[in-house]
């Protein structure tokens, strides 16, 4: 395999004269490393003169679901302290008695659940944190579980209050002790961000309560009304740190690195787990838009305009990071962008 580094840059700085995206971080590599990397745009279009850099902090939005929810789900999983298929409320007193008790960690790790779509934590729960923990935990279910795949931000929510429950730790430390920390992701971590880390964050949407654009402030609203850690989003970081998580994704048993999961992990997560059910599912992750079940690329995206892919068989992995948000919720040009770059970085 090979990749394009010119007509990547080519592509990308083209998504920067249409406005797409300010600006883009990208990194393709493998197991041994990072075999390219570059940046285009700015920082922010208010200030022209700033250009985007390979250290740009980015708000990782739906991707904290894999850095932080997945990561730990694992280690937990290997650990032998998880059982996938055993019913929640077999095991979690928060739910037994309610609808989320017949539900396993294996249905919402593949959107299987049939949890509630949306999270809409304010309006059905209030403000208060353990409030809105009672209110997710104790609501009826959208659909019967195992019956349809549906991607739903809860699914996540969930999973990152049974790692707390289950480790006893909240979830940004658990994280940061099983996964960041061991693969020396020094620059990953829950919002919001001290002064220094937010000066060299790409800013997102335009808040219109202070009429400035988010900047190292999660995006996401239930990030926000969480206190910045939840397992939806809430998680800021750099390219550099994504590529340490993917190559240890890629060999983590021969890697001198030890996260909390390893290599069953990862290949129980990126193997079709929905049966007959569309679309397919792995664990949290799921196969890129245009491949076929031979090329095995799988990934995962994030609202504000981040997203990661790999592919086990091809032994690469590829990131992609935009502030697309500040310009648009439109996601239809980033998505042109998205699997045009995937072409190049898996070819």
């Amino acid at each position: 395999m090979t990749y394009d580094r010119e007509r990547i840059e080519a592509l990308l700085d083209e998504g920067v004269r249409d406005k797409v995206y300010p600006g883009a971080v990208w990194a393709v590599g493998d197991a041994t490393g990072v075999l390219a990397q570059g940046a285009t745009g700015v920082l922010d279009p208010d200030e022209p003169d700033v250009p985007m850099r390979t250290d740009t902090v980015f708000d990782a939005a739906s991707l904290t679901k894999i850095l932080a929810v997945w990561s730990s789900i694992g280690a937990l999983w290997e650990d032998g302290t998880l059982d996938l298929d055993q019913p929640l409320g077999a095991f979690w007193s928060e739910v037994a008695g309610h609808p989320l008790a017949a539900v396993t960690a294996q249905q919402l790790l593949t959107h299987t659940a049939g949890v509630p779509l949306r999270a809409q934590l304010k309006n059905l729960y209030g403000t208060k944190p353990e409030d809105i923990r009672r209110g997710v935990l104790r609501e009826q279910l959208h659909r019967a579980p195992g019956e349809a795949v549906e991607y739903t931000d809860r699914a996540a929510l969930i999973l990152g209050y049974l790692a707390e429950h289950l480790s006893g730790q909240p979830l940004d430390q658990l994280a940061t002790t099983r996964a960041w920390h061991p693969l020396g992701m020094a620059s990953t971590r829950f919002g919001p961000l001290p002064a220094d880390l937010a000066a060299r964050c790409a800013p997102t949407e335009l808040d219109q309560d202070t009429d400035t654009h988010l900047k190292g402030v999660a995006h996401d609203f239930s990030a926000r009304l969480l206190g910045g850690v939840c397992g939806i989003a809430g998680v800021f970081t750099v390219v550099d740190d994504l590529a340490a998580f993917l190559r240890y994704m890629l060999a983590p048993a021969t890697s001198s690195w030890r996260a909390g999961f390893g290599s069953k992990w990862a290949t129980c997560s990126l193997t079709k787990q929905t049966g007959d059910l569309q679309p397919a599912r792995g664990l949290f992750w799921h196969p890129a838009p245009g491949t076929t079940a031979e090329e095995e690329v799988w990934v995962h995206y994030g609202f504000t305009g981040t997203g990661m892919w790999i592919s086990p068989i091809d032994g690469r992995w590829a990131v992609l990071l935009t502030n697309k948000l500040y310009y648009s919720r439109d996601r239809e040009l980033l998505n042109g962008v998205r699997n045009a770059f995937r072409k190049l970085a898996f070819t």
